[in-house]
């Protein structure tokens, strides 16, 4: 077995080690707890989950969280990359936009999303575009901070080559920038995600944060864990399968 094959078994016996821990931890606090009303055990919770996935209710509503998920995840790290890198690598740009960007990044995702619904209206439309404008801040910071650490020698280069804007981009800029890319990706998919919960619990008829705020007005616990944690084990499996392995090719160049 190859040294990076161990790696990645070690990596995975701790991680399914860590999720049995804290499934052992949870079944510890439901048995002291006492009161299943309170802190339903995890085969209950398990058993309620399995219910609603038969009847189709589970899939509809995490689908329907997924795909906004998604929306707001595409534009914001396509407005973030653009906008970050035009500030890192334009003194002018990034002094226009960088009172916006500190207003943008120390404004409260609640007050973003309540104005949202304010000045558009109780529309899907309004839930992405609140969820979009509280991460693109973020992705800007990053990928502004990766625009100023390219290497000026690969201009120089490109320069000296008279590679087209398109070679540029492909060979020069994209390369560089691919770590910093992967980096605010995965630390943003974590993020909307919840800030889509939030939004769904406050303007949405459908989606895991409409189910989570129906259960916690009839005060089921266990109806609440079933959607919160079905909802994480695919975030979860999204990290794992998708991230995760889009973070290891994006910096297999630097080792290249």
């Amino acid at each position: 077995m190859s040294v990076s094959a161990t790696d990645r078994l070690r990596r995975s016996s701790l991680y399914f080690v860590s999720l049995l821990g804290l499934i052992a931890t949870w079944q510890i606090a439901a048995t002291v707890a006492g009161d299943p009303a309170l802190l339903p055990a995890p085969l209950p919770v398990l058993t309620a989950m399995g219910g609603e996935l038969i009847r189709g209710e589970l899939l509809h509503h995490v689908g329907i969280t997924l795909m906004r998920v998604l929306a707001a995840f595409v534009l914001a790290m396509s407005i973030g990359i653009t906008v970050g890198v035009l500030m890192g690598r334009d003194r002018t740009v990034d002094g226009l936009l960088d009172p916006v960007l500190i207003v943008l990044l120390n404004l409260p995702a609640l007050v973003v999303i309540v104005l949202a619904y304010l000045w558009i209206g109780l529309t899907e439309a309004a839930a992405i575009a609140a969820v979009t404008i509280n991460k693109v801040p973020l992705v800007t910071v990053m990928l502004r901070e990766g625009a100023r650490a390219l290497d000026p020698q690969f201009d120089a280069l490109a320069s000296i080559y008279r590679m087209s804007r398109w070679k540029r981009l492909r060979h020069i800029l994209l390369p560089q920038l691919a770590p910093y890319i992967a980096a605010a990706a995965r630390s943003g998919i974590a993020l909307i995600w919840k800030i889509v919960l939030v939004v769904e619990l406050l303007g949405r008829s459908n989606g895991v944060g409409f189910k989570i705020h129906l259960y916690f007005q009839l005060f089921d616990v266990k109806m609440v864990l079933v959607y919160a944690i079905s909802f994480v084990l695919v975030m979860l499996c999204v990290e794992a399968f998708v991230m995760r392995p889009v973070e290891t090719a994006a910096n297999r160049w630097r080792s290249a």
